[in-house]
């Protein structure tokens, strides 16, 4: 029976179409004095409507919930500790995250079967689509051979984990595979899987709701920029809410951002995304909710809204999200959604006053900030870090400040003389050894493909050509992409500069590059050349784009294009000829950059809705390699013990009690903005490492050693990679970059994997020391998994990003923050140090004060306060219970 209150009376009809359907007014709740609805912000509306709903529901939510949020008031943040459970629509998965993420529902299903319980338990009880876009690589390019050949090598790489896919299609409910070749998984979630408006039969009703997910990849704020609500979360998270546990949400702070003015001529969507990353990384806005408004919202087009919300990992945000309008409608029905979802999103949101218009009042923000995009300048971000942006006429000097070595102010800089497919090709410091149109947050904006492509074909009619030792791909977010371009005629321009299509998945961002051009790859391994990257991508980490390349830029579609041209970094693009034509005169950028009408002007004659119903007819079918994988009907998945990627995981054994951490020993000292590649990277790695030998031992030859990425579904080749980026720089082992550390036990220099097998044996407990931004980069569970697999037991640091401190406290690791103002370096740590952090079994609290005692080499004592990020309640008891995982084991078996 429902609570006699006024706030069930928020129940209310509304007719869309054919159909009937209940919503939830937050009207009602304006009518009861508790909100003033036109200053709310959006974000806060979403989250408010979905405790509104599941309090009528009955279970976790209660009235006091829906109150608590409708009081929400800017800066309230800073002064409350409320939580709220706030339960997703939908699930969204990667093949890289994913496929560890089924694994372990495989294994959860084992373990209830262990303990006498029903398998059928453990089945995703919130619809979840997986979509597979990590695997494939760039093995060969600059050929129309490639696509086919690249897609026959991933199959042949990943044949086994493609067929644990097929059997989790059969074995669980609510589950939906794209197959691999279809796309990146938010660009296939913005053109084809979103629907801004969601219904769901609940207890014999049809119920609208906002559309809202998380997806186990950092950049499903992707969406955002179709006004749904979601964010990235680990894998391990993504479990539980597939298995029905809602996500607990702090109280919001929201920060608005104010959109004036237009772009100017030669600049790009890009350009504001790398403006919008730096200015929010300046404000750190980590753990925070953006929202875009002003006027400036009508000039920035769908495309070019989720380019900037998939940027939200880069500058830290939970998410950016832009409201509904008439270009979220106009978009709706451009890329083919039915015209009965376009009047239902249109008539919900207007109901629920989520429409913006013209006319709307701007809401109340926690803080507002404004966005002149008539400002914005082109520009490239690097060469280490994706908020590091450098304007287009600066981006020669900024290489040769990062590596001043490599350029000295008199002298020559270095280079080699190559020969390759009958050219004489001199390669230098600065030398383009990759240049990627890739990634969703690009190649989902028609706008900059198109530019891309005119942009080549000015410079083809010209007779400009991209070197061949320069290795080019073109790794369209979707099928639509190519279509398009197919259409356009501007396709065949970018294949006459080498740019074919490769793949439809992501590619060179995540470290599926492939092998440099082999002349190229002994030049920089035998006169250690510093070769760089210019990719379209979101993510330029260290070690990240390829391991012989150590410097990336960011950078638009159609600047790949010229970079590419140019052959260089080392070059400002604003004064300097990108090469000589047919006549051998000059050509510049600006000879060749397309005008906006003109990129307008195609785009409004190739887009259409017909191009994305043909795109996306039979995403889920598959092609004949597909539907060849042998499938099992077995409730259960039959693990096989010699299988070198599929092992059952051990997160689902017996946990042991929570203990103090008491002679602590220090794994890795590091310093600030260690990222989650750091800790464990997704890409290829070497024979001569851990891993590599790992595998060799079992009989994988070397060619078939695949990824980290790949081989996450194997714990004991993550454990071997985990600090296995070979950047990493840990100063227990000075002078040594990648997977070294000094073991305490005898002072000897070793792998980590070595010494952390070591320390488990002699029982020894362990930590991470760090400095600010730990863990940032991507949603990537393992780098928490690996080190909770090492034994590590507590990661100290000055900060930490959202996403992995939510993945550690998952893995029952225990983050703990340095006071403000403290650091390893203002407290003296060195990591040789004996650490002991007690008081953890006596009834631990949010955010509570742990002192560390430390026992120096000299035999000194010094303790002090640091913060344990448990942001909740249900954190800590995620903590206290070893993770995320026995918690919901526990929960299943306990269902009654």
């Amino acid at each position: 029976m429902k609570p006699e209150s006024h706030l069930w009376d928020a129940r209310a009809q509304l007719t869309s179409g054919t159909h009937q359907l209940v919503y939830y007014r937050l009207q009602a709740l304006e009518d009861a004095g508790l909100l003033s609805l036109h200053r709310l912000p959006y974000t806060v509306k979403v989250l408010l409507e979905n405790v509104l709903r599941q309090a009528d529901q009955g279970g976790l939510v209660s009235e006091a919930d829906v109150q608590s949020l409708a009081s929400w008031q800017p800066g309230q943040a800073q002064h409350t500790q409320a939580e709220y459970p706030f339960f997703p629509t939908r699930v969204l998965l990667p093949d890289l995250s994913g496929i560890p993420a089924v694994a372990d529902l495989a294994a959860m299903r084992a373990a209830i079967v262990r303990k006498g319980g029903d398998p059928r338990l453990v089945n995703p009880l919130v619809p979840a689509d997986f979509i597979i876009d990590h695997s494939v690589q760039v093995d060969q390019f600059g050929t129309s051979k490639a696509l086919m050949a690249n897609m026959a090598r991933e199959y042949e790489r990943n044949r086994e984990r493609y067929a644990f896919l097929r059997w989790a299609q059969k074995a669980f409910d609510n589950f939906r595979v794209v197959p691999p070749g279809q796309g990146i998984l938010h660009q296939v979630n913005l053109e084809y899987l979103a629907t801004v408006v969601a219904t769901r039969q609940i207890a014999g009703e049809l119920v609208a709701m906002p559309d809202t997910l998380v997806g186990a990849d950092s950049h499903t704020p992707m969406i955002n920029g179709l006004g749904v609500l979601g964010w990235g979360v680990g894998g391990i998270e993504a479990e539980a809410v597939m298995l029905g546990l809602p996500i607990y949400l702090l109280t919001p702070e929201v920060i608005g951002i104010r959109v004036i003015g237009n772009l100017p001529e030669g600049t790009t969507a890009t350009d504001v995304v790398l403006t919008v990353t730096q200015l929010l990384r300046q404000q750190k806005v980590v753990g925070k909710f953006i929202e875009f408004t002003g006027p400036g919202l009508k000039h920035l087009a769908l495309a070019d809204r989720a380019t900037i919300a998939n940027m939200s990992p880069e500058f830290g945000a939970t998410s950016t999200i832009f409201p509904v309008d008439a270009e979220t409608l106009r978009y709706l029905r451009i890329t083919g959604r039915s015209a009965e979802q376009v009047e239902l999103v249109e008539r919900y949101t207007r109901e629920q006053r989520m429409f913006w218009t013209d006319e709307t009042p701007e809401p109340a923000f926690d803080a507002l900030l404004e966005l002149d995009l008539s400002s914005i300048e082109p520009s490239v971000a690097g060469p280490r870090r994706p908020q590091d942006r450098v304007a287009l006429w600066a981006v020669g000097r900024t290489l040769r400040s990062n590596f001043a070595e490599r350029f000295p102010a008199e002298g020559a800089v270095k280079e080699v003389p190559l020969e390759y497919q009958g050219q004489h090709i001199p390669v230098r410091d600065g030398s383009i050894a990759i240049a990627a149109i890739t990634s969703c947050t690009n190649t989902s904006n028609p706008a900059v493909m198109i530019a891309a492509g005119l942009l080549a074909k000015k410079a083809v009619q010209r007779g400009l050509q991209v070197k061949p030792t320069i290795k080019t791909s073109l790794a369209p977010g979707s099928r639509v992409v190519r279509e398009y371009l197919e259409r356009s005629g501007l396709l065949a321009y970018l294949e006459a500069l080498r740019f074919h299509v490769v793949g439809f998945g992501c590619t060179t961002c995540i470290g599926g590059s492939g092998p440099l051009v082999e002349p190229l790859a002994e030049a920089v391994q035998h006169h250690d050349l510093l070769v760089t990257a210019v990719l379209s991508g979101n993510r330029n980490f260290e070690g990240r784009v390829h391991q012989q390349v150590k410097a990336s830029f960011l950078a638009s579609p159609p600047l790949v294009v010229a970079y590419a041209l140019a052959g260089t970094m080392d070059i400002d693009l604003t004064q300097e000829p990108l090469g000589t034509d047919k006549q051998g005169l000059p050509v510049y950028l600006r000879d060749l950059w397309p005008s906006q009408d003109e990129v307008q002007q195609i785009v409004e004659q190739v887009i259409s809705a017909e191009v994305f119903k043909k795109g996306y007819a039979n995403v889920f079918a598959g092609d004949e390699q597909w539907r060849a994988l042998p499938v099992t009907e077995s409730v259960l998945f039959d693990w096989d013990p010699d299988s070198t990627y599929i092992q059952e995981p051990p997160f689902c054994q017996d946990q042991a009690p929570l203990a103090d951490i008491m002679g602590a020993r220090a794994l890795v000292v590091l310093d600030d903005s260690v990222t989650t590649d750091h800790i464990s990277p997704a890409g290829s790695f070497a024979a001569e490492s851990p891993a590599g030998q790992y595998l060799q031992a079992r009989g994988v030859s070397r060619r078939d050693l695949n990824t980290y990425g790949a081989r996450r579904a194997n714990h004991e080749v993550m454990i071997r990679g985990t600090f296995g980026n070979i950047r990493l720089r840990n100063h227990l082992a000075e002078g040594h970059e990648g997977y070294y550390t000094r073991c305490h036990l005898d002072g000897m220099l070793c792998t980590i994997a070595e010494a952390a097998e070591r320390y488990r044996t002699a029982r020894i407990p362990l930590l991470v020391i760090a400095g600010k931004e730990y863990g940032c980069g991507s949603s990537r569970d393992w780098a928490a998994k690996g080190p909770a697999l090492l034994g590590v037991r507590a990661v100290l640091a000055e900060s930490f990003e959202r996403i992995h401190r939510s993945n550690l406290v998952g893995m029952g690791i225990l983050p703990l923050q340095f006071l403000e103002g403290e650091s390893k370096e203002s407290l003296g740590l060195t990591g040789q140090e004996v650490y002991h952090i007690t008081c953890l079994t006596s009834g631990l609290k949010p955010r509570q004060l742990i002192e560390v005692q430390v026992e120096r080499e000299d035999g000194t004592r010094f303790s002090f306060q640091t913060i344990a990020c448990l942001n909740s309640q249900v954190e800590v008891a995620y903590y206290e219970n070893g993770g995320i995982l026995p918690t919901v084991l526990y929960k299943l078996l306990h269902k009654d």
